[in-house]
């Protein structure tokens, strides 16, 4: 394919309008410009996708699995690769492969593979998410609590290490295990503080979230609740104008009149964001797998341990794009945004990422008007979508 090419025949979202009769410029992997569809500079490729919409790629930021493999049961750089390509027929084109709490000795191998990954420059690889171990043992959901500890200061010391090695940490740790002392210094290393997998009350929650905390990890699910006397972990989530919330739109992990409740009721400026929480299903028929030496068993689009917890999610991004929009009822343009602008602002990389301007990566997913993916790109090279040349 040409270094400079224009996608046409499409509606076009930028992440923020559309744009009709326009063609999407893209050259050496970025964004160039949308311009109408006459004023497609001469030499320029042009591809013609077929009517449907161009979108930003989809940034999923809690990525536990996909295409057959854990990262906690192979971390190494070929699962890393494994799981991107798993999700990028589903339009995700950036996402962090997530750890979720295992011993020093599997974190240490992700933290290199990742850095490997990094180096490699792994399409769709973003960087990493390490779910755990300091979280709450009280709200350990499928989170193995021989595994789950405070954070020392060798932990604290790793992980501003690990910063270093790669593009994005994000790391998700429950207020009970960590002095906010500690998340500040996270903070200030580059490092994403998420609160999750916390009985935090509302209160505590603030002050984290003063101290440094912008996310909360798949809201509503594994954390304290809304009650009448006290709000809880999900309150301050929907209260806090500085906390964006990551959700599980599947139906299963939260009812969608809660979920229309939450979106109705979030302060921002940050927003509620998509999250797969995917699992290795993801691209497979495989009915069962195991995570930390327990078998997780697939069914009925649910994900449990033998006594039902529910253990992350059988879900892609479309899936839940399709979900938010018809189901709870979102305008396309804000289920995209779900999908695209908000994780991609919740991590600081909305200046290349979940828009089209000039100069921002070329993550393109082409729908159609049902909202199935007919093509990807990564980057401004094709990763998926035969139908597209």
């Amino acid at each position: 394919m040409s270094d400079r090419f224009a996608l046409t025949g499409a509606r076009i979202f930028d992440g923020e309008d559309w744009h009709d009769n326009a063609a999407l410029v893209v050259r050496d992997g970025l964004v160039e410009a949308i311009v109408t569809a006459g004023a497609i500079p001469s030499g320029v490729t042009r591809i013609e996708t077929g009517g449907g919409m161009l979108a930003p790629g989809f940034v999923d930021l809690q990525v536990n699995g996909g295409g057959g493999v854990m990262l906690n049961d192979h971390p190494d750089v070929a699962s890393i690769e494994t799981i991107c390509r798993a999700h990028a027929p589903f339009g995700t084109t950036a996402l962090l492969p997530t750890l979720i709490t295992d011993t020093p000795e599997i974190t240490a191998a992700a933290v290199a593979a990742g850095a490997l990954a990094a180096q490699q420059k792994v399409p769709g690889f973003l960087g990493l998410h390490l779910e755990g171990p300091h979280l709450s043992v009280a709200r350990k959901g499928a989170h193995d609590p021989a595994l789950i500890r405070p954070m020392t200061d060798v932990d604290q010391a790793m992980l501003i290490a690990t910063r270093t090695t790669l593009p994005v940490l994000l790391t998700t740790i429950a207020p009970e295990s960590v002095d906010p002392a500690r998340i500040s210094a996270l903070v200030e290393a580059g490092i994403v503080v998420s609160l999750g997998h916390s009985d935090t009350g509302y209160a505590k929650a603030r002050g984290f979230a003063d101290a440094g905390a912008t996310v909360v990890t798949h809201l509503f699910n594994a954390m304290s609740q809304i009650g009448n006397r006290e709000p809880g972990l999900a309150g301050a989530a929907i209260d806090t104008g500085t906390l964006f919330a990551g959700i599980i739109a599947d139906g299963i992990h939260v009812d969608p009149a809660t979920m229309a409740i939450a979106l109705r009721a979030k302060q921002g400026p940050a927003k509620i964001f998509l999250v797969t929480d995917a699992m290795a299903t993801i691209g497979t028929d495989m009915t069962s797998f195991t995570l930390n030496g327990r078998t997780i068993y697939r069914k009925d689009g649910r994900l449990t341990l033998a006594d039902g917890t529910l253990a992350g999610a059988d879900l892609d991004m479309i899936s839940a794009v399709r979900f938010v929009h018809r189901i709870v009822g979102l305008e396309l343009s804000e289920a995209l945004r779900m999908a695209s602008l908000y994780p991609a602002q919740a991590i600081g990389q909305s200046h290349r990422l979940g828009r089209f301007a000039n100069g921002t990566a070329a993550d393109i997913v082409a729908l159609s008007d049902e909202l199935d993916v007919k093509g990807v790109w990564i980057e401004g090279d094709k990763v998926f979508g035969a139908g597209i040349n």
